[in-house]
């Protein structure tokens, strides 16, 4: 199993490397004091100073709050992977390896100043030689070669982690480390982000107010993207705005019903929507950087309807069947318990109403809900749960008067009716009445069976009594204990008649197995106490 965990995403690990950078990582465990306690902002500013692994890390693990307290998700969310910019000597010698010639046969000017620098790569403003202004976006050299040895440390410390405080029910950090890594490379492969604009402006082809940059295509690599140049204004930039004649209530309408239409009907979504990726221009809504986009399944989107609205029915079986329909079990569930809590969690939802119910404290609550009972989720569903708690928080700043979650509502509502098919679903209940009546029909036959089992002595009933566990696992320290005690016994006992003879050999005139005996005794009797005492 180790073996595995350890091994390399790309086979190019450097032993000496490895050793130099866990260094500088104790080193900055050091002097942030990591010893004297854990805090939300501590374990944020660790992680930034770390670099851009750790930094990728925190902002994948804040899209898990299945796995952490929702306070520690809350602060990750703050990391911003702004970096020193590259130097633009570095940033000319990049484009000049990718294109195989002098930057400027390419391009008429660009900017030595960069729009803005993250972990990954950073983006500068060019003018093509045919007069086109574009972006360009540049990849740190070596982040490769860095992202990949800093996840082989952080998998054999998983490893580690793992075997020595058995932590694999509640948290497993080698998957949460797959999942980053799988993350990471796609950022790193510019081609793959090309492939998500294209892919989302066919699906938003017919979406008269919504829009991304086009990409050159011609001259993007995997580790240089150029695309459209977009002049516009930040959706939080309400001066200018306002300046423009822009009604704000009415972009965070059309905002909040284009993103639910990118995860109710198309299952594939901004996964990062915050307010530097959204931008206007010309009464339109650009989305930028769609390097990270989440999917949805056929079967999550089904389950996530089937959650909103049993909430609106208060329909807490309903609930349960949704919730555990998005997740995937690690062990035995306690349905009664999992019914109790999704049972208090909808009491609070009694007198629903939309307009002051907010989307990201119910996924907060749902995925406490989930990590109690150890169910986990898929990357979609994480990075749904992401993107809806910031998509809210975007509009609630930004456009108050617009409820996201009444959007998020009248979404589903009109996908059922749009899906909606009477002969479908006629058929459907024609091929289920058909098998029913078939079962029903079998149904004296097999009680006869029954009948005939029970008699003959053939007929074997299991019991799985939910909420069992805890009186068994009881009933098991009671008898060990007991165990332990009629051995202490006998070892003190025995070696007391051994001390009586002559036995050899011998310790100060004791013979050396009742000495032994006793320190067993000794030994057994230290752990019942304590254990009584800690009340296991």
């Amino acid at each position: 199993m180790l073996k595995g965990l350890m091994a390399s995403p790309g086979d190019k690990f450097i032993e000496e490397g490895s050793t130099r950078r866990f260094r500088e990582m104790v080193s900055v465990l050091r002097r942030r004091k990591l010893l004297q306690g854990i805090t939300p902002v501590k374990i944020r500013e660790i992680l930034e100073d770390l670099g851009p692994t750790f930094v990728k890390l925190g902002q994948i693990m804040s899209m898990r709050p299945d796995f952490l307290p929702q306070d520690y998700c809350d602060e990750l969310m703050k990391l911003q992977a702004s970096v020193t910019p590259l130097p633009f000597a570095t940033v000319r010698e990049i484009l000049e390896k990718e294109y195989r010639c002098h930057w400027d046969q390419i391009f008429l000017s660009i900017d030595e100043e960069a729009l803005g620098s993250a972990s990954i790569a950073q983006v500068h403003r060019a003018v093509l030689k045919n007069g086109d202004r574009v972006v360009i976006k540049v990849q740190r050299p070596g982040i490769y070669d860095i992202m990949s040895k800093d996840i082989v440390l952080l998998k054999r410390a998983a490893a580690l982690l793992q075997v020595v405080s058995n932590t694999r029910d509640v948290i497993d950090f080698a998957m949460i480390l797959d999942e980053m890594w799988t993350i990471a490379k796609q950022e790193m492969d510019f081609l793959i982000e090309a492939s998500h604009m294209d892919e989302f402006r066919h699906l938003n082809a017919g979406e008269e107010f919504i829009a991304c940059p086009r990409v050159n295509h011609r001259l993007t690599t995997p580790r240089v993207l150029v695309m459209e140049y977009i002049d516009g204004i930040r959706f939080d930039d309400f001066p200018a705005l306002e300046a423009k004649g822009f009604d704000r209530d009415q972009l965070g309408r059309r905002l909040g019903e284009n993103y639910v239409r990118q995860i109710v009907e198309d299952g594939y979504f901004h996964a990062d929507p915050h307010p530097g990726n959204i931008w206007i221009q010309d009464g339109k809504i650009v989305w930028l950087d769609l390097g990270m986009m989440g999917r949805l399944s056929r079967g999550d989107r089904a389950a996530l309807r089937r959650a909103i609205l049993s909430l609106t029915s208060h329909d807490t079986f309903e609930m349960k069947a949704a919730v555990l329909a998005l997740g995937t079990t690690r062990g035995r569930i306690d349905h009664t318990q999992l019914y109790e809590d999704i049972d208090q969690l909808m009491r609070q939802y009694n007198d629903l109403d939309f307009g002051s119910l907010q989307m990201g404290v119910l996924t907060r609550q749902i995925m406490n809900v989930l990590r109690a009972h150890h169910i986990g989720i898929g990357p979609g569903l994480s990075m749904f749960a992401r993107g809806v708690l910031t998509i809210e928080g975007v509009m609630r700043l930004c456009c108050p008067g617009v409820s996201f979650v009444e959007i998020f509502a009248r979404g589903l509502e009109l996908d059922f009716e749009k899906n909606f098919n009477w002969r479908l679903e006629l058929d459907k209940f024609k091929r289920e009445g058909y098998v029913l009546l078939r079962k029903t029909m079998q149904l004296p036959e097999q009680i006869s069976d029954i009948l005939k089992m029970t008699m003959s002595g053939q007929t074997k009933v299991n019991l799985d009594l939910t909420g069992s566990e805890e009186p068994l696992r009881r009933i098991d320290r009671m008898m060990n204990r007991l165990v332990i005690g009629m051995i202490s016994s006998a070892l003190l006992l025995g070696s007391s008649i051994i001390c009586n003879t002559q036995m050899s050999p011998k310790i100060m005139g004791i013979p050396l197995l009742g000495v032994f005996g006793y320190i067993a005794a000794l030994i057994l009797c230290g752990k019942l106490l304590w254990d009584i005492i800690r009340g296991h």
